[in-house]
């Protein structure tokens, strides 16, 4: 009984900091654990508490918002983590309805938001609340664009769906503001609950329909009805909706969200599964929470909360230093997480980040486990100062902007090794075999520091490396031969030049045709190039005019062959289209085939949107496939792609 007391003061503390104050100091997933605690505890003692959060559904109604009265209940969902609890689920209800189908749906991770619309017109917008009242916010749901002011059903109708905004928008935001928002959820809660519309625009929210809770004249026989309503009168529902009739079927719709979960421009943190036949729900009803015939399930955890232990500076290859936080280690996203970036001393500060406070940290898929901001501050915690000499060779540092620098370029073993891993990388010189270990052994060995003695390396040298045999030096020196012929675009990038990335590097490339038109290029030339910053061209400028650099480069010219680029312009089909390649080609690598396409003016992206014109998809293509089937992406296998690019017509 006393942890079931300390569970609910808990969390009667996070409902409040989550719903009341938009600031919450735990993840989702943290909260879900305690919760589900509680549950436990109140069904082997029999005992429910009269403050349980149990009981009820929301929170509370913040103070300067009119209340609004829901004319119908509003209910959270049921929630399962694994399939067995979802089959079950799916069994109890094929118990009860054995014609039952299912519709399945994102489970949108905002606010949620019902709108209210009489004669056509949005009358009213409320927050969920406590489930029977919530907070009036029809002034901040008018700045939604997605949010129709006028609809073509004159009956009322009263529709819910989720405050949103995408990670685009989210990233544009925090670029520009001084105190960026934790995530998504906590932007869109923050900016709807805001007294002051002007606010709200300014996030740039979206909404995204899912239910119909009234509609005057109207009865609707299935989920699959509704959405389809939802869809003719103007309302966003997002891009994905399926009807299936089998548990298994079902579990395949899961596995492929959960695979392109990480691509989208939204928050899923699960998905939600319905009884598709809206008569038969009335067998199933609602328990004092939940509707018996929906069931979220979620997915694994992306953002917890733990504590930021320490914070380790690494060199760059251009002298910029890096913070890398140390954190007490937890499980995100199927791994077990002990490091996260932060970008820069402004980021540590515009994010209010702590040694020993507890700090939000995301990890999705396979991207880099980051630190999204401060989520409690604690006694004893200690602020972040930065170093003010090189953890690498002692030099001392010097600002640039939010950056610190070491400006000892020769003699810095971690820029060293950086800049001729950098050199070697996939998208530079792509020397196969090559890794920051191969770098690092010949630096310590023979004190290799610039890209041109990687050419003058002879098989005995690196056989006398550690752990390189015979075989394996042999494959090393043929991948440095091979490296020999190089494109312009990535020559460039492989100079590890500040602020060039691969991007940059091809535009440079395409503009001057070769590296002495690059060379010879004036300051102006540089900054009138579209999608080139000042402070890249200033780079750029400065690295062919320094006399160090000028030598270097006449050196690997000696070994380097660069391919120029034709003057003639090159169409056919992916001309100005964006592409995603997925799969494996057999007839040439996935950066070869970049290369192709962009050299037809095509911009080839890592994920399928709604934008995609083509994708190219190869033996083991997987989510992009199937996300680019869902779309309706035009897709061209491997020989309708080379009969394109070759000039061949079926």
């Amino acid at each position: 009984m006393d942890r079931m007391k300390e569970l609910i003061a808990e969390l009667e503390k996070h409902i409040h900091n989550y719903y009341d104050l938009d600031s919450p100091t735990i993840s989702d997933a943290e909260y879900d654990r305690l919760y589900d605690e509680l549950v436990r505890l109140e069904k082997e003692t029999g005992v429910v508490l009269p403050n349980s959060p149990t009981q009820r559904v929301g929170g509370s109604v913040l103070e300067g918002f009119k209340k609004h009265r829901h004319k119908v209940s509003l209910y959270s969902l049921d929630k399962c983590q694994n399939k067995e609890e979802l089959s079950k689920w799916i069994d109890d209800i094929k118990k009860g309805y054995p014609g039952a189908s299912f519709s399945v749906e994102y489970k949108f991770d905002g606010l949620t938001l019902v709108c209210t619309y009489k004669n056509g017109y949005l009358q009213n917008a409320a927050t969920r609340g406590n489930g029977t009242v919530g907070e009036d916010v029809t002034a901040q749901a008018r700045t939604i664009k997605s949010v129709p002011l006028k609809i073509p059903f004159e009956g009322e109708l009263i529709v819910q769906g989720e405050g949103m905004i995408t990670l685009s928008n989210l990233e544009k935001y925090n670029a520009s503001s001084n105190e960026p928002l934790k995530n998504a959820r906590n932007a869109v809660a923050g900016a709807i609950r805001n007294l002051d519309p002007k606010e709200t625009a300014k996030r740039n929210l979206d909404w995204f329909a899912y239910q119909i809770h009234y509609s005057e004249g109207k009865s609707f026989a299935s989920q699959q009805e509704v959405h389809d309503f939802l869809k003719q009168n103007g309302f966003q529902t997002g891009d994905y909706f399926k009807i299936c009739k089998t548990k298994e079927e079902i579990f395949a719709e899961i596995d492929k969200i959960e695979k392109v979960r990480a691509e989208l421009d939204i928050l899923t943190d699960g998905v939600v599964v319905k009884l598709n036949e809206i008569p038969a729900r009335d067998e199933f009803g609602f328990t004092a929470k939940f509707p018996r015939w929906a069931m979220a399930y979620k997915f694994e955890a992306e953002e917890l909360t733990t504590v930021l232990e320490d914070i380790v500076w690494q060199v760059g290859r251009t002298g910029k230093l890096t913070p890398i936080a140390e954190i007490e280690p937890v499980f995100l996203a199927g791994a077990l997480v002990k490091r996260a970036t932060l970008n820069n001393m402004g980021d540590i500060k515009r994010k209010r980040v702590r040694l020993g406070s507890r700090v939000f940290v995301r990890r999705s898929n396979e991207v880099i486990p980051e630190i999204l901001g401060l989520a409690e501050d604690v006694e004893g915690s200690k602020e972040i100062t930065p170093p003010k000499t090189c953890p690498s060779c002692g030099a001392e540092l010097y600002e640039n902007g939010a950056n610190l620098f070491c400006p000892n370029t020769d003699g810095c073993k971690e820029q060293i090794i950086d800049r001729i891993t950098n050199f070697a990388s996939r998208e530079a010189m792509n020397i196969e075999g090559f890794s920051v270990s191969t770098a690092t052994l010949l630096y310590e060995t023979y004190g290799l520091k610039h890209f041109h003695e990687l050419y003058e390396l002879t098989k005995e040298q690196v056989v006398n490396l550690d752990k390189h045999r015979d075989k394996r030096a042999e494959n090393l020196i043929k991948a440095i031969e091979k490296s020999k012929n190089a494109t312009l675009n990535r020559f460039i990038f492989a100079l590890g030049i500040n602020g060039v990335g691969t991007k940059t590097a091809k535009d440079l490339a395409k503009r001057f045709k070769s590296i002495d038109g690059l060379k010879n290029a004036s300051l102006e030339e540089l900054m009138s190039i579209y999608n080139i910053g000042d402070i890249s061209a200033q780079s750029v400028y400065e690295y062919f005019h320094d006399k160090a650099n000028l030598d270097e480069l006449d050196k690997l010219l000696k070994y380097v062959n660069l391919e120029q680029i034709a003057t003639e312009e090159k169409t056919n089909l992916f001309s100005g289209k964006k592409v995603v390649l997925t799969g494996t080609l057999e007839s040439m690598g996935r950066l070869e085939a970049t290369e192709l396409l962009e050299s037809y003016g095509a911009s080839v992206a890592n994920s399928v949107s709604k934008n995609t014109d083509f994708v190219i998809a190869g033996p083991g293509a997987g989510s992009k496939l199937d996300k680019a089937r869902a779309l309706g992406v035009t897709i061209l296998d491997e020989e309708a792609f080379l009969k394109e690019v070759n000039g061949e017509k079926s």
